[in-house]
Protein backbone atom coordinates (compact mmCIF):
# COMPACT_ATOMS: atom_id res chain seq x y z
CA UNK A 1 0.00 0.00 0.00
CA UNK A 2 3.46 2.52 0.28
CA UNK A 3 1.66 3.75 -3.01
CA UNK A 4 -1.98 3.69 -3.24
CA UNK A 5 -3.84 6.71 -3.12
CA UNK A 6 -7.36 5.19 -2.81
CA UNK A 7 -9.29 6.94 -0.61
CA UNK A 8 -10.28 4.62 2.66
CA UNK A 9 -9.78 3.76 5.96
CA UNK A 10 -6.53 1.07 6.21
CA UNK A 11 -8.22 -2.20 8.92
CA UNK A 12 -6.26 -4.42 10.74
CA UNK A 13 -5.34 -7.62 8.79
CA UNK A 14 -6.33 -9.79 11.23
CA UNK A 15 -9.40 -8.37 13.36
CA UNK A 16 -10.83 -5.76 11.30
CA UNK A 17 -10.32 -3.20 13.48
CA UNK A 18 -9.85 0.77 11.97
CA UNK A 19 -6.80 1.66 12.66
CA UNK A 20 -5.57 4.35 10.09
CA UNK A 21 -7.51 6.89 7.13
CA UNK A 22 -5.82 7.50 3.63
CA UNK A 23 -6.41 11.66 4.99
CA UNK A 24 -3.21 11.14 7.08
CA UNK A 25 -1.25 8.39 4.95
CA UNK A 26 1.59 10.48 3.29
CA UNK A 27 4.66 9.62 1.57
CA UNK A 28 7.45 9.60 3.23
CA UNK A 29 9.98 8.05 0.83
CA UNK A 30 10.93 4.66 3.12
CA UNK A 31 8.90 2.89 1.14
CA UNK A 32 6.26 1.59 3.45
CA UNK A 33 2.77 2.84 4.16
CA UNK A 34 3.13 6.48 6.41
CA UNK A 35 0.75 7.71 8.54
CA UNK A 36 0.72 11.04 10.57
CA UNK A 37 -1.77 9.68 12.91
CA UNK A 38 -3.98 6.72 14.16
CA UNK A 39 -7.41 6.73 12.76
CA UNK A 40 -8.58 6.97 16.77
CA UNK A 41 -6.80 7.84 19.51
CA UNK A 42 -6.64 3.97 21.23
CA UNK A 43 -6.52 2.24 17.79
CA UNK A 44 -3.41 1.24 18.41
CA UNK A 45 -0.77 0.65 21.16
CA UNK A 46 2.79 1.50 21.45
CA UNK A 47 5.56 -0.12 23.05
CA UNK A 48 9.54 -0.41 23.49
CA UNK A 49 11.51 -2.75 20.77
CA UNK A 50 15.07 -3.43 21.41
CA UNK A 51 15.22 -6.18 18.95
CA UNK A 52 17.89 -5.88 16.10
CA UNK A 53 20.33 -3.72 17.97
CA UNK A 54 17.90 -1.02 18.02
CA UNK A 55 15.56 1.06 19.90
CA UNK A 56 12.32 1.27 18.39
CA UNK A 57 8.80 2.51 19.14
CA UNK A 58 6.63 -0.68 18.06
CA UNK A 59 2.96 -0.52 16.70
CA UNK A 60 0.42 -3.12 17.62
CA UNK A 61 -3.82 -3.12 17.27
CA UNK A 62 -5.20 -2.33 20.31
CA UNK A 63 -8.02 -4.79 19.71
CA UNK A 64 -5.77 -7.79 18.55
CA UNK A 65 -2.41 -7.30 19.50
CA UNK A 66 -0.89 -7.80 16.18
CA UNK A 67 2.40 -6.32 14.95
CA UNK A 68 1.86 -3.00 12.74
CA UNK A 69 5.28 -1.69 12.73
CA UNK A 70 7.28 1.61 14.25
CA UNK A 71 6.56 4.76 15.09
CA UNK A 72 9.31 7.39 14.21
CA UNK A 73 9.54 11.40 15.22
CA UNK A 74 10.59 12.25 11.94
CA UNK A 75 6.94 12.97 10.60
CA UNK A 76 5.70 15.99 8.67
CA UNK A 77 5.71 18.60 11.65
CA UNK A 78 3.15 20.53 10.13
CA UNK A 79 0.94 17.42 11.56
CA UNK A 80 2.29 16.38 14.70
CA UNK A 81 5.94 15.29 13.63
CA UNK A 82 5.01 11.78 13.99
CA UNK A 83 5.45 8.88 11.17
CA UNK A 84 3.66 5.68 11.61
CA UNK A 85 5.33 3.43 9.26
CA UNK A 86 3.41 0.31 9.26
CA UNK A 87 3.74 -2.77 7.33
CA UNK A 88 1.31 -3.28 3.78
CA UNK A 89 0.94 -7.29 5.01
CA UNK A 90 -0.51 -5.92 8.48
CA UNK A 91 -3.22 -3.49 6.49
CA UNK A 92 -6.42 -3.84 4.49
CA UNK A 93 -7.68 -1.13 2.77
CA UNK A 94 -11.78 -0.52 3.15
CA UNK A 95 -12.23 2.13 -0.11
CA UNK A 96 -14.98 4.88 0.53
Amino acid sequence: YWDTKTPGVYKCVCCGEALFSSETKFDSGSGWPSFTAPRADGAVETSIDDSHGMIRTEVTCQSCGAHLGHVFPDGPREAGGQRYCINSCALDLESD
